[in-house]
């Protein structure tokens, strides 16, 4: 019997973590569903480009991405070429005008039907470019997924989309409204992580400690972690992405008292005055951020906290940066990173009057991570000499290097707050150990 080869499919998947999560479902369904997959563009009959569409900055590395890869359907074997993502979800119509190179597109609640794009011989394809409809989709335990990072570590969505309404934010209109899986789903995904090797999870949602509220079975953030505390060869969880709103005292306390728990707290806070705070539509106010913050210092011996802030806000008087920068410079956070206000477009910040401008936002970042390149100088030199545990993340395969290994702390999410260097090749990648802090930079670690 003569049976035809099926697709050979590339995939680049852009964005965060949570973007990346739905990467690697499509890569499961696609596997699953006889599909070869390549990591080389050049090689590739289909290439997927799963977009991020939140700041413009990544909008336009989502088009640049696209583009790059149409060149392939004029140079190379490339025969479709597909978009998927939040991009998709935001501009089907204008997509559609603007880049004919591409043959279809599909929204952020539509990608558990990306074979039905897939060229084969036994199945025709859809006569429509764009499948983009309200998302729904929520993925769970026996979704197929592929991982695409070393087999220790894994990232966990617990939820999808968002049910706040801060005036800066796109994310809803992308993702939809907030939806939970149940405590179930995601306890039994993460036992089959831990069964095929998986020792931290990075829990992430577009809000963490929001989830379980659309539900009406009583889950919530406390209650899985408890039943993932308790799941054997798990080692770290690390929770991604805290509003600060729900952070509650009995949260604090599970952190505190839980050895499998990352002493790691990652809460975007945005700005610390409480006018623009309101403005922004946060629900918090400058006096309750600081109660948590000191909360969370005093409770959690040695934690980490990591922290993004905007610039720029339209209406942000000098004064208000100052503060701001005063708030930096006295909380002193472990990590911090800083956007320029985007305005981007259905949101109601960006029709606000006093609109900054990009050069005062350019003085404004650069003033506070100025600041913070120093704090965490000084975080980092505090710790030299002391013994840390870590988690080897990889293998250093440069000759050239006195270092053999990367790795992290539990102060370290994974591509997200530098590395840790480590010399010697006594080491196996995925070994939880401990190890002597020997220099330090503003943002790596040497062991």
């Amino acid at each position: 019997m003569n049976v035809e080869k099926k697709s050979k499919v590339g995939m680049i998947s852009l964005g965060c973590p949570k973007n990346l999560v739905d990467s690697e479902v499509m890569l499961g369904l696609m596997k699953q569903g006889g599909f070869e997959l390549t990591n080389q563009a050049s090689d590739a009959d289909v290439m997927i480009v799963n977009t991020c569409a939140f700041i413009e900055e990544s909008k336009q590395e989502s088009v640049d991405t696209i583009l790059e890869m149409a060149q392939l359907k004029e140079t190379g074997q490339l025969k479709k070429l597909i978009v998927t993502g939040c991009l998709a979800q935001r501009y089907k119509a204008k997509l559609e005008r603007e880049l004919p190179e591409v043959d279809y597109f599909i929204g952020t609640g539509e990608f558990q039907h990306i074979n039905d794009f897939l060229p084969e011989t036994s199945k025709s394809l859809p006569s429509f470019r764009s499948q983009v409809r309200k998302p729904e989709f929520v993925y769970d335990y026996a979704t197929p997924r592929i991982s695409t990072l070393p087999p220790h570590v894994a990232y966990v969505k617990i939820a999808e989309g968002c049910s706040r309404d801060c005036s800066f934010c796109i994310i809803p209109k992308l993702r939809g409204t907030g939806r939970s899986r149940s405590i179930e789903s995601v306890v039994r995904e993460v036992e089959q992580l831990v069964a095929s090797g998986t020792k931290e999870i990075h829990l992430i949602a577009q809000d963490l400690t929001d989830y379980g509220h659309d539900r009406e079975d009583g889950a919530d953030l406390l209650g899985l972690l408890k039943a993932l505390i308790r799941i054997s060869g798990l080692e770290w969880i690390r929770l991604m992405y805290n509003y600060p709103q729900y952070f509650d005292d009995e949260l604090v306390e599970l952190i505190a008292s839980s050895d499998k728990i990352c002493n790691y707290v990652d809460m975007p806070l945005q700005h610390i005055d409480s006018q623009l705070l309101a403005s922004m539509n946060r629900q918090t106010d400058e006096q309750q951020t600081m109660r948590l913050l000191e909360k969370l210092k005093t409770a959690i011996p040695g934690v980490t906290l990591r922290t993004t802030l905007i610039v720029g806000f339209p209406g942000e008087t000098q004064a208000q940066f100052e503060k701001l920068l005063k708030f930096v410079q006295d909380v002193e956070f472990d990590r911090l990173g800083v956007f320029t206000y985007s305005p981007e477009e259905g949101t109601p910040a960006a029709l606000m009057d006093h609109q900054i401008s990009s050069q005062v936002k350019k003085q404004r970042k650069d003033q506070i991570m100025a600041v913070q390149q120093r704090i965490s100088k000084k975080k980092h030199h505090a710790i030299i000499g002391s013994t840390q545990k870590i988690i080897v993340d990889r293998e250093l395969s440069s000759m050239n290097s006195a270092y053999a290994f990367v790795g992290r702390t539990q102060g370290q999410a994974l591509d997200i707050d530098g590395n840790l260097f480590l010399t010697g090749t006594d080491y196996r990648v995925g070994q939880i150990t401990e190890v002597s802090i020997t220099n330090a930079s503003e943002y790596d670690l040497f062991a």
